[in-house]
């Protein structure tokens, strides 16, 4: 007789530990072995990002922020970085898995809602995180800038990375090719990304336009990410709290999609 287990429960036990860390390490290792183009060309893209800014308006001596426009500009590029990558592992991930018929091996094993969603945004997190550290390395490593709360920019670089990945995963759920999924990055990851002060302060743009850069939740990420090197900014438990709640609304959302097989079942 097949025995019979609660909504919660796995043959495993309530938590499924070793299906969901496996699930998890699938997707880190999916992109670290293509590390060339998921790891090392975002780097080079950013690289050429801040060198052609520093070259045109760096030697200028263009202060932006109250700082020169180097120090400035650095935050914003990698948590820039930070959000695209992790939208991008979630959601390409997910495509993948059902545009080649083999998402049905990820639904077939005993991982409860919960565990799919998690595991897939732990994944995409790890890749963001993975990309922008490294970015940040390397242009520190030119562009020297003071770390004036190392605890509030690894808050929010979490907060954007676990963001954008669990976004990432709507996303793949609710797109059927990836024509679909390149109209979100197109069309909504990446002009938010651009327009939310990462090349440029808020306070220049025109009054009529403030409200743009005000209602974007990617400002705050990365405005809250700067402010941990710079200090200032729109950073503090409050928005931190918000971004939480944020991130808890998504996933659960996330894993509600999961539960009722959306665009994943036949």
């Amino acid at each position: 007789m097949t025995p019979h287990f609660p909504e919660r429960m796995t043959p495993l036990g309530p938590i499924n530990w070793i299906g969901f860390y496996t699930l998890f390490a699938k997707e880190v290792r999916r992109f670290l072995k293509v590390w060339l183009q998921t790891v090392a060309a975002p780097v080079i893209s950013t690289l050429i990002f801040m060198a052609i800014f520093a070259l045109s308006l760096g030697r200028t001596g263009r202060v932006m922020g109250g700082v020169p426009f180097e120090q400035f500009l650095l935050p914003g590029l990698v948590m820039m970085t930070v959000i695209q990558n992790a939208f991008a592992n979630t959601s390409s991930s997910l495509v993948i898995s059902k545009v080649q018929g083999s998402i049905v091996d990820i639904l077939m094993p005993p991982l409860s809602p919960w565990e799919l969603a998690l595991a897939y945004v732990g994944g995409g997190a790890v890749r963001g995180m993975l990309v922008g550290v490294a970015v940040g390395a390397i242009l520190l490593a030119f562009t020297p800038v003071p770390l004036h709360a190392p605890a509030t920019a690894l808050a929010f670089m979490l907060e954007g990375s676990v963001m954008l990945s669990t976004i990432g995963v709507l996303t793949g759920i609710w797109a059927e090719k990836f024509d679909q999924s390149t109209v979100i990055t197109n069309f909504v990851v990446t002009p938010l990304s651009f327009l939310s002060g990462t090349f440029y302060s808020i306070d220049h743009l025109p009054a009529a336009l403030h409200w743009v850069a005000v209602i974007n939740p990617f400002y705050y990420l990365i405005d809250g990410f700067r402010s941990g090197f710079l200090g200032g900014g729109a950073h503090g438990l409050p928005v931190l709290a918000a971004l939480t709640a944020a991130n808890l609304a998504l996933l659960w959302w996330a894993q509600h999609l999961f539960r009722i097989g959306y665009k994943l079942k036949a």
